[in-house]
């Protein structure tokens, strides 16, 4: 990977680590779709103003908005109102962790669709190690009933699979359009899709007025973890695979974690340590940051 891209996933992670952080502030004071509308609607709005400001326009409505529509539901409305959901019932360092299960989900969806990046025995080994991890993360709340922490973990869970359909989507139907384009007709049909909903599920019209931490925590993540990450995102899929941008998320728990820990005063089981890092080391071994042992990929490629 050239050093430009390294560096673009680095501060992609950067731009992203933070965001469980900001949802968990956030989401004491403004309901999960709200939330979704704010951050997707403020997002929009500034790379719209970006676009016209270099004089350009979105393009004409016609099929590529078919486009727009599917991924501004499936990676952003969606997940973004599973993670809120979630973190109303799971510490942000646990949602961050989970995050990093994006390109286990990837891989396999990119096995099927993306011609050239295809399932080596490296990457299912990784994969087996990783979801290994997720059992190991998710399995105590699971064996103890469908209550609050189980449904959240499950809801950020699901938003992970929706970020990796998003990223082979993306990969196959999204390359080619002028910078700040695509994300920005992607975050405007997000808007579309949650606005109704957050107006007649939770009227947020009626709510009291939440604090400036509240506000000031969407207003970030709306700025940076959503509007300049999906400019720097866009910028990365033009130039590697599915499965090399979904690398990013083997920084950002890392990120996650340390915030959550730090700032929030969050507290991790053994469990959640142990799932984190059977999660990282497969995500490793899948983009290859750690090789196999010759033994190790010859067994593996047998089992394949």
């Amino acid at each position: 990977m050239r050093l430009k891209n390294f560096l673009g996933l680095a501060f992609l992670a950067c731009l992203w680590g933070p965001s469980f952080v900001f949802i968990k502030v956030a989401v004491q004071e403004i309901p999960p779709l709200t939330m979704v509308v704010g951050r997707v609607g403020i997002a929009a709005a500034l790379l719209y103003l970006m676009l016209r400001l270099q004089g350009r326009n979105l393009p004409p409505f016609g099929p590529v908005w078919k486009h727009f529509a599917f991924l501004g539901f499936i990676h952003n409305a969606l997940p973004f109102a599973l993670f809120n959901w979630g973190e109303q019932y799971i510490d942000s360092a646990l949602a961050a962790i989970l995050n990093g299960t994006t390109p286990l989900f990837t891989i396999l969806l990119a096995h099927f669709f993306v011609t050239d990046d295809r399932l080596t025995p490296a990457k299912v080994v990784g994969a087996l190690i990783g979801f290994g991890g997720l059992l190991l993360l998710i399995g105590p709340a699971l064996l103890g009933g469908l209550q609050g922490t189980t449904l959240g973990l499950l809801a950020v869970a699901t938003a992970t699979v929706c970020y990796a359909v998003a990223i082979v989507y993306s990969r196959l139907s999204m390359r080619g359009f002028p910078p700040l384009v695509a994300p920005t007709a992607q975050l405007s049909m997000a808007t579309l899709f949650a606005l109704p909903l957050s107006l007649f599920i939770e009227q947020p019209y009626h709510l009291p007025l939440p604090s400036w931490a509240a506000l000031g925590s969407l207003l970030v993540l709306a700025a940076m973890g959503t509007a300049l990450a999906f400019v720097v995102y866009y910028f990365l899929i033009e130039r590697i695979g599915a499965s090399s941008i979904s690398m990013v998320t083997y920084i950002i728990p890392v990120v996650g974690v340390i915030l959550g820990v730090t700032l929030l005063d969050e507290t991790l089981a053994w469990n959640a340590y142990a799932g984190c890092a059977f999660i990282l080391l497969g995500v490793m071994i899948v983009n290859g940051v750690i090789p196999l042992p010759a033994l190790w990929r010859r067994w593996a490629g047998a089992a394949v």
